[in-house]
């Protein structure tokens, strides 16, 4: 989510004004009440008590409401009480101790959960307000530190709002930063949806139009063969569709049935009446065995082979072998993008894999297995 770490920071300054207000009002009351005089208790407990229900409903406001609060009232009542002292005695007393505390906190705590122009007013017309009140009552002729201490809740206030605007700063550039990885991921995704679609694409083309051409410019097969002009054209079509994808499911063995009429080998079939999988995985198993039996149409030198499908939904492994002359897989040149993309990469992008064994003289035997489970891993793998 934009911003969220600004969201965050600013729920958690309102919140933790109101529990240091909620702290600190104990400490404060019993300051009040033990330093009051006898004379002059009563009326301290009066007050007191006022102060203590206005920081209760205002800290209650904090976490509860929207805004900044009602930030004027509170400015107003902590002046009312510091009004307080023409009749408490608490300058005779020196028992300002008990308000300059409870004004310090809520100029301090204010900057944590205000617009920088609201809570520097705040602080100025609560702390000002308090040395003009404590002057007017005779603080200075009796104590000038009674007003000197007071004065310093502004600075207090000052200090207070340059830490929150550090951290918040910090919290926007977190949320920048989170911002610049989520378009990052968004453009890794897409260059990696593209990078797979070209991928794909060569697989398509080596495995159809481009294998076609081969065979006739190398003369395996000649030129006026009678199934060379159905095959290209079974090739464009290929080409030109999107492997048939019309739901997200298939039927792997009409896939397999389809593609066995275009190898142009005697192929013995056995498999279960239908399978179907999730469409990326039957299509994926139904090329990688169309590229496998058009390896030992090329290269076996055999016109026969099997083909064995086991399995369910969950699970499969379907079989290719052929009786042929056979090759060393370790042979096979790194260029050669028959077994690595066309089979491999293909059951690797899938969840699946794909064994090929063989020994010269011979056979081989492909083997390409699939899970859902670890379709489903290679799924989640990609999404992170």
């Amino acid at each position: 989510m934009a911003e969220e770490a600004v969201r965050l920071l600013v729920r958690f300054g309102r919140r933790y004004a109101a529990a240091v207000r909620l702290a600190t009002l104990a400490p404060i009351c019993v300051i009040a009440l033990s330093r009051a005089s006898p004379e002059h208790a009563p009326t301290t407990a009066y007050v007191v008590a006022a102060a203590a229900a206005w920081t209760c409903g205002y800290a209650w406001w904090l976490r509860r409401g929207r805004g900044s609060g009602p930030v004027a009232l509170d400015v107003a009542v902590l002046l009312g009480l510091f009004a307080s002292v023409f009749w408490t005695g608490a300058v005779e007393d020196r028992n300002t101790g008990w308000l300059r505390l409870l004004l310090t906190f809520a100029c301090v705590t204010c900057q944590w959960h205000t617009p920088p122009l609201v809570g520097g007013a705040a602080a100025l017309a609560a702390g000002g307000g308090a040395v003009v009140l404590l002057i007017a009552a005779g603080a200075v002729e009796l104590d000038a530190t009674l007003v000197t201490g007071t004065a310093w809740a502004m600075p207090a206030a000052a200090l207070s709002r340059a830490a929150w605007v550090l951290v918040k700063r910090a919290a926007e550039r977190a949320d920048r930063m989170a911002a610049e990885a989520v378009q990052a991921r968004g453009e890794s995704l897409v260059a990696a949806a593209a990078r797979a679609e070209e991928r794909e694409l060569a697989n398509a083309l080596h495995d159809t139009a481009a294998t076609t051409l081969l065979m006739v410019g190398i003369g395996q097969v000649r030129s006026d063969a009678d199934w060379l002009a159905p095959q290209a054209r079974r090739d464009l079509d290929w080409l030109r569709s999107d492997s048939g994808r019309a739901s997200p499911y298939a039927d792997l063995v009409d896939l397999l049935r389809a593609d066995l009429d275009a190898t142009h080998l005697t192929v013995e079939f056995d498999a279960p009446a239908r399978l179907r999988l999730p469409f990326d995985a039957a299509r994926a198993i139904a090329d990688a065995t169309r590229e496998t039996l058009t390896n030992v149409r090329r290269h076996a030198g055999t016109t026969r082979a099997t083909v064995r499908l086991r399995g369910n939904e969950g699970a499969l492994r379907l079989d290719v072998i052929d009786r042929g002359k056979g090759f060393s897989p370790t042979d096979v040149p790194a260029t050669r993008r028959g077994i690595r993309e066309s089979v491999s990469g293909r059951m690797t992008r899938v969840g699946g894999t794909a064994t090929i064994t063989s020994t010269e003289g011979e056979g081989t035997l492909v083997r390409l297995e699939w899970r859902i489970g670890d379709a489903r891993l290679v799924m989640s793998d990609g999404d992170e």
